[in-house]
């Protein structure tokens, strides 16, 4: 069974950063592409950004396209978010998980971890 364990989350003023991290544990990590996701009260869960198996291609959504960065170490089983710029809409519980294809979103492992908590105060 796969898990998934995001971490790195917290309480920042509108325009510090955090770096958010994803353990995963298993044996195919390097296999697949790799993405962030966030939810919030009331939507729904929200692409946020998504990564190659090798890490050479990177795919984000519009709304944090040039503030985030996806990054992964495969040696280390862990995939990791840079956010800079924060902006209290940016305030989210977010998730990470296998997707089919870095521009695909269609996530592969059913259970999800528990994300971590991203609070933007203005």
């Amino acid at each position: 069974q796969v898990h998934l364990v995001e971490s790195g989350g917290g309480l920042v003023q509108a325009g510090g950063s955090l770096r958010l991290s994803c353990a995963v544990s298993g044996r195919t990590f390097s296999s697949y592409a790799m993405g962030w996701f966030r939810q919030v009260p009331g939507k729904g869960r929200e692409f946020v950004a998504a990564i190659s198996w090798s890490g050479g291609s990177t795919d984000y959504a519009d709304s944090v396209k040039g503030r985030f960065t996806i990054s992964r170490d495969n040696a280390k089983n862990t995939v990791y978010l840079q956010m800079n710029s924060l902006k209290p809409e940016d305030t989210a519980v977010y998730y990470c998980n296998a997707v089919a294809s870095y521009r695909s979103n269609i996530v592969l492992y059913e259970n999800w971890g528990q994300g971590t908590q991203v609070t933007v105060s203005s």
